[in-house]
């Protein structure tokens, strides 16, 4: 059996791991074969091949980003992308394809998985944001990257006393800015499933400065103010139809500054987020997520998506993640409450 795989959308800590672990099991164990597919959906497009074989990927376990490159290409917004993809696929004998990708490449995945290609998918995203599985690789980079972040903006922030707003990825969802933002002792964080109330977040502003204490505002880049808009820079799309984020960090600052009359700076931590060596956990999930893909395929279950339930690879139908993000439960945000201001 020859099998292609790739990887599409954001670049995530991780990508190597689960394309390591897909062609180690795949060659060792059932002989298999494998290429890759250059710069996600783009590369299924252009018949743009590279081949995979156990040396191809040696050593590539610690290294962040995708040696097979990555792209937001949707291939339903290219004339003939369907045909496109199939000529590719029968052009090199492929007869299956691993599809490693979030919200929108797996999107895309299952609307081919319909049309009758023989794929199986695999979740990633730093945002976490993917429904049917608990958690993603490269989410805990993301939120170590950020924790760490938090961490060192204490002593600047308290060395001017000033407010430092610290904005972080999470367009949907708030999981890096919760989950970083307990970690790092922030004293608000803002999340796109709860609209925010700016007096509010100076209300608690005030209240830090009182016992001299300088803040930390942690905010995901979705976060929307009450009866307000998303804040953004421009609004440019992208092939999936979604608006280039950033902003709401600035914003916020020039508000808190000129509400509190006190000085308020931002750091928009962006793609650092993405970038360098995953973690342990992310390692470690990635590469059982591979293992779990190679036996899907083995086992024709095609149209499934490997997931984390609890401490098990489990597999769960594509479609089921289709349309929808697996959003911060408000009661979660809640627990937190207490230490807000």
């Amino acid at each position: 059996m020859k099998i292609a795989v790739l990887t599409g959308g954001g670049d995530c800590p991780g990508l190597n791991a689960v394309i390591r672990s897909v062609v180690r099991k795949g060659v060792h164990d059932y002989g298999y074969e494998f290429l890759g597919l250059r710069d996600g959906w783009l590369g299924a497009l252009q018949d743009n091949v590279v081949p995979l074989d156990t040396s191809s990927v040696r050593g590539i376990l610690p290294r962040g980003g995708t040696i097979l490159g990555s792209s937001r290409t949707n291939p339903f917004k290219h004339e003939d992308g369907v045909r496109r993809i199939r000529d590719t696929l029968a052009a090199h004998q492929i007869d299956a394809l691993i599809v490693i990708g979030g919200e929108d490449t797996l999107g895309a995945a299952t609307e081919l998985s319909r049309q009758g290609i023989n794929l199986v998918g695999v979740p990633k995203t730093i945002d976490n944001d993917v429904p049917g599985t608990d958690y993603t690789f490269g989410f805990d980079t993301a939120v170590s990257i950020a924790t760490e972040a938090i961490d060192r903006l204490h002593t600047t922030a308290e060395s001017h006393m000033r407010t430092l707003v610290v904005e972080v990825m999470g367009r949907h969802s708030g999981w890096i800015a919760l989950h970083a933002g307990v970690a790092g002792g922030a004293n608000v964080i803002l999340v796109p499933e709860r609209p925010f109330d700016v007096d509010q977040v100076c209300d608690w502003v005030k209240s830090r400065f009182k016992i001299n204490y300088a803040p930390i505002v942690v905010a995901a880049e979705g976060a929307v103010p009450m009866e307000g808009q998303m804040i953004l820079k421009d609004r440019s799309l992208d092939e999936y139809g979604h608006v280039h984020l950033s902003g709401i960090g600035e914003w916020l600052a020039q508000e808190i500054a000129a509400r509190t009359g006190t000085d308020a700076r931002t750091t928009v931590l962006g793609y650092v987020q993405r970038g360098g060596t995953p973690t342990a956990f992310d390692r470690w999930l990635a590469t059982r997520f591979g293992l779990h893909a190679v036996d899907a395929v083995k086992d024709g279950a095609f149209g499934t998506m490997v997931a984390l339930h609890g401490t098990e690879i489990v597999r769960v139908p594509l479609d089921g993640a289709r349309g929808r993000t697996k959003v911060v439960d408000p009661s979660l945000y809640d627990e937190f409450a207490v230490f807000f201001g």
